[in-house]
């Protein structure tokens, strides 16, 4: 199978052919094409600005299915709308009927092929409307599966800042430290996430994509709808975007990472935000607190899911000796060889302490070992020469205000 992707360089076609190779190459288990029975007999053909039209004419003769997602996005001159749009579409389809190839075609356009309210005297609009059009009656004629997608505000990792996407703008900028501009925070943007974008492709290559008819500028899905769209679409206020980028901008100072549900927008943002870090970025100085005994490091927080530590324990240093109220933790010793002991809190009805429990745990063999409430719990190395690492997640961050934290050596 062959698959031509114009536009191959963009920012939906470089994820596009980068999924398509993950196909191909047997990497992806997940996505399948229908009637390709081997992967790697999957060739992908890339069209861009540095091809030729002789590599068109190429790749047209014997294609099996087009992604139609090269144009012009910020021409110098408008009247490269139409040309850099209508025209390569047009190109395209001539190609293809001189070489009786009727294989199915999916076209990029735009919401703003609608040509109302503020898109009404849009050019770049304007010349999408004409692609769509001239695709609509190339499939009709020829009998062939055609796959019209008006994109609206699409994000995700490898989106050009300071072109077409004030997602992109905004990471950029705020992982850069360089200034953003809100002229009006109250303005609702339709969002698409490139994830889905590309999700979706997959499914219209199976010819399964997702129909819709369209009111105003919204897509209201149909199954016999003439447009195609993406299932999955986030309505959020510029406010609300640079407010969540806030957030995220900060966890490297604050350690805590916000709620992150399933498909939320947030948790799409954040993966966005981070494909723009520059160097200094990436890595993340965290603040150790030592003592003769080792150290411990914060190393994230969350708001609902507790905190992530790192203890290290010198040879033969015994740390803890405390019990919590409610707080309880997993201690997971990931180097090193120890003791973890626990004890209730208190005695028993004849006035005896409760038994010591204890559990030996070395980094050979990963267990996690629950630290329970009302238990005082210590952990020792027991290795005279090796420190001692062990992973700790607690239930709730420290809170200096409200502890639940209390001194009480376990007694044998």
């Amino acid at each position: 199978m062959k698959i031509l992707v114009t536009g191959s360089n963009g920012f939906v076609g470089k994820n596009l052919v980068e999924s398509l190779k993950n196909i191909k190459y047997g990497y992806d288990k997940v996505h399948l094409i229908d009637g390709l029975s081997d992967p790697s007999d999957l060739t992908i053909v890339g069209y861009d600005r540095t091809n030729s039209y002789d590599d068109l004419k190429n790749a047209c003769k014997d294609c099996d299915f087009i992604f139609h997602l090269a144009g012009v996005n910020r021409p110098k001159d408008n009247d490269e709308f139409m040309k850099g749009n209508y025209g390569l579409t047009s190109d395209l389809l001539n190609l293809l009927i001189q070489y009786n190839n009727k294989a199915p075609i999916m076209l990029s356009s735009s919401i703003q092929a609608s040509l109302i309210a503020r898109y009404a005297s849009s050019e770049y609009g304007k010349s999408k409307r004409a692609g769509e059009e001239l695709l609509f009656e190339y499939g009709q004629d020829h009998d062939v599966p055609v796959y019209v997608y008006r994109f609206a505000n699409l994000f995700g990792k490898w989106c050009k800042p300071n072109y077409n996407s004030v997602v992109a703008t905004f990471c950029y900028n705020m992982a850069h430290d360089l200034p953003i501009t809100v002229n009006d925070p109250s303005t609702t943007l339709d969002m698409v996430y490139i994830d889905d974008v590309i999700e979706e492709l997959l499914q219209c290559l199976n010819g399964r994509p997702t129909r819709c008819d369209f009111d105003q500028t919204m897509p209201v899905f149909n199954d016999d709808g003439r447009y195609c769209t993406v299932q999955r679409h986030y309505a959020v206020t510029l406010r609300e975007i640079v407010e969540d980028l806030e957030l995220i901008k900060a966890q490297s100072t604050t350690l805590m990472v916000p709620p992150l549900p399933d498909h939320s927008f947030i948790k799409c943002l954040y993966s966005t935000y981070l494909s723009y870090l520059p160097d200094d970025k990436v890595i993340i100085d965290l603040k150790t607190n030592s003592d003769s005994r080792g150290s411990f490091t914060e190393v994230l927080k969350t708001s609902d899911h507790g905190q992530f530590s790192i203890n290290i324990s010198k040879p033969g240093q015994t740390k803890g000796n405390h019990w919590h109220h409610s707080k309880w933790e997993f201690f997971m010793v990931v180097s090193g060889s120890a003791v973890i002991q626990q004890q209730q809190v208190g005695v028993d009805e004849q006035g005896d302490p409760y038994p010591v429990h204890e559990f030996h745990v070395d980094g050979s063999h990963l267990q996690a070992v629950h630290m329970l409430p009302g238990y005082s719990h210590n952990i020792i190395n027991t290795s005279s020469t090796d420190d001692l690492i062990t992973l700790m997640w607690a239930n709730e961050c420290f809170d200096p205000d409200h502890p639940d934290t209390f001194f009480h050596p376990i007694h044998s």
